[in-house]
């Protein structure tokens, strides 16, 4: 009898669990894409274009307006992003294996009980661990036709990646076990470089003519020699194959290969019907519209994925219990100082499009302010289902702003590394502090700094390091930033990163 008791104890005590574990553990699906900048949101004030399925989630849950990368690059930003570290204490701070025997979000996750998935593009050089299930592009994968790796193999699915990787992760959602809380990250590919858009969004955005940022010919003036050296201009750096130019038919293998890779100096295209020979600035402006359109086309059809992902919630009514959120792996650069790509620790770069939304939870509509970074990700995960964070996480749970509240002891500034010198564009290593108000970079290689106050000069044009009315600005940020580097225990060999006498 009393045997019988114990089973019937632990029976209902498990299904009581169960129980408790669906009713009160969020689902979580997180949707993340390859280098989307927030400026290319309508949500978050886009010239550029609309969409619709983005704002949506805007319009019915809460828009961080001040969301960061601590390393604005694919792979580090990933790795902080599971282990609410920075890179120098994850090990991933450039292109390097992710060392995926650590613990990660996904580990302590799917411990508590969660299944969890991940979907797409992972670019972190290991296998996926801490996932139930997992399918991944291989490396940076294609748009057109990719392949796709899980525990059973390698396999090519026919179609376009986006369309593909939503696919996927509605059968994830779908056969998933209901008796659990889901944890799903669905990683798009799109709208990282070569931008192919899928033919419907290609044809429709040939036409449009894209505005063009005021900083696109931007001349540098006062800032340092990082951005004038970088090989990442959107007029001398895009090569044949990124302006979607046809090679001569003859040419192939390794021919065709050099003459995609060529920056040309001048284009002949058809315009309104008529061949034309652009040279000078007429190039340079078509460049822009060339890449913008391709860009933007991408970004269309991730609105499209992230639509159908919110009617598949609807549908089978899981939207209440669910968190949803959008963001992207860090900014990028939409013509904005001349730039494409990332790296740089100016804003476009490092800005991160955060949107998310929970019914009953977060107000409907509302804007958040206060600066959130990257390493904040999986705390707030950790917090949302309930679980104790993990105290060498880096980061601090959004949960408190989630709610509209910001803690008196929240954050009023944060710490950014860019590791990669020289690395892809030539661009350099740096390290900085972005506070509420000012931001203040450092080329340590070149021993050049820069310092913008943002408040009068959120663009960036402006460097005033060297104005001698702002020492005292620059000598209390520097105090900011070498307490930062130590708290957060980054200590390396370079003499440079201590802090000058007196300072």
């Amino acid at each position: 009898m009393n045997i019988l008791r114990i089973f019937l104890m632990a029976a209902v005590a498990f299904l009581v669990g169960s129980k408790a574990i669906g009713a009160s553990q969020p689902n979580i699906l997180y949707i993340m894409t390859d280098d989307h900048a927030a400026h290319a949101i309508s949500a978050y004030g886009s010239r550029v274009n609309v969409t619709p399925g983005m704002d949506r989630l805007a319009k019915e849950g809460m828009r961080f307006d001040h969301c960061y990368a601590v390393n604005s690059i694919c792979t580090p930003s990933r790795a902080t992003i599971l282990t609410g570290k920075y890179s120098h204490i994850n090990g991933t701070p450039v292109f390097n294996r992710f060392d995926g025997s650590q613990p990660t979000v996904a580990k302590y996750l799917q411990s508590a009980g969660y299944h969890t998935g991940m979907i797409g593009k992972w670019h972190l050089g290991s296998d996926p661990t801490g996932f139930d299930y997992w399918s991944i592009l291989p490396g940076q994968g294609l748009y057109f036709d990719p392949a796709f790796i899980d525990k059973n193999g390698r396999k090519v699915i026919k179609g376009y990646a986006t369309s593909i990787i939503t696919d996927l992760a509605i059968d994830f959602l779908r056969e998933r076990p209901k008796d659990k809380p889901f944890f799903l990250m669905c990683h798009h590919k799109a709208p990282h470089r070569p931008w192919d858009p899928e033919p419907k969004y290609r044809e429709q955005f040939a036409s449009k003519k894209i505005p063009e940022p005021a900083t696109l010919r931007d001349d540098y003036a006062t800032r340092s020699d990082a951005i004038k050296e970088c090989n990442q201009k959107v007029f001398t750096d895009m090569n044949r194959r990124d302006l979607k130019l046809e090679p001569p038919a003859e040419l192939k293998g390794a021919s065709r290969a050099e003459w995609l890779s060529a920056k040309p100096t001048e284009v002949e295209t058809v315009i309104d019907g008529k061949p034309v020979k652009l040279t000078g600035a007429a190039l340079d402006s078509w460049k822009y519209q060339r890449y913008m359109q391709d860009y933007l086309a991408c970004v269309q059809s991730v609105d499209d994925s992230v639509g159908r992902l919110l009617d598949f919630l609807d549908v089978e009514h899981l939207a209440t219990n669910t968190i949803v959120i959008y963001t992207s792996d860090q900014g990028f650069f939409l013509g904005d100082h001349g730039l494409y790509d990332k790296r740089f620790m100016y804003e476009p770069s490092i800005q991160m499009p955060f949107i998310v939304r929970w019914p009953g939870h977060i107000k409907a509509g509302s804007v958040q302010s206060s600066l959130a970074i990257n390493v904040d990700f999986a705390p707030t995960f950790m917090d949302v289902a309930g679980l104790k964070v993990p105290t060498d996480m880096q980061g601090a749970s959004l949960l408190p702003l989630f709610r509209g509240k910001k803690p008196s002891s929240w954050r009023t500034g944060f710490y950014y590394r860019y590791y990669h010198d020289p690395g892809d564009h030539n661009t350099r290593a740096h390290y900085g502090i972005r506070t509420d108000t000012h931001k203040l970079i450092h080329y340590w290689k070149k021993n050049q700094w820069e310092l913008f106050d943002l408040t009068h000069d959120p663009d960036e044009m402006h460097n005033i390091y060297a104005d001698p009315a702002q020492k005292r600005t620059v000598e209390e940020l520097k105090k900011q930033l070498f307490r930062l580097k130590k708290e957060l225990k980054e200590q390396d060999q370079f003499a440079e990163q201590q802090p000058p006498p007196g300072v």
